[in-house]
């Protein structure tokens, strides 16, 4: 699984006229899945995706073609977790034994 930082950058003053794009960009992750969870960092620091499901290559790619990402909106970090507990209601996390 996968935590995705989204954190503002130089063209922050542009997240307006970019916005459509980049929630266009979130609906498709949840559509296909691969988002569980997006939501803000606060405070006003940007954005968080946790994303499951598929591997860094693909993660990346995706991450690459949000609009936030390609005009310098924000700076994306991908935290890669290896889940070794969870609470059962996140069992769908761990890895199949």
């Amino acid at each position: 699984m996968f935590i995705v930082l989204l954190r503002f950058a130089e063209n922050r003053a542009a997240a307006a006229e970019h916005m459509p794009g980049h929630q266009q960009w979130i609906r498709q992750g949840l559509d296909d899945q691969v988002f569980l969870l997006v939501g803000g960092l606060q405070p006003g620091l940007g954005g968080a995706v946790l994303a499951h499901g598929t591997t860094l290559p693909e993660l990346r790619r995706r991450v690459a073609e949000d609009p936030f990402v390609v005009h310098r909106i924000v700076d994306a970090e991908i935290l890669e977790i290896a889940p070794g507990m969870a609470d059962q209601r996140l069992g769908f996390l761990l890895p199949a034994t």
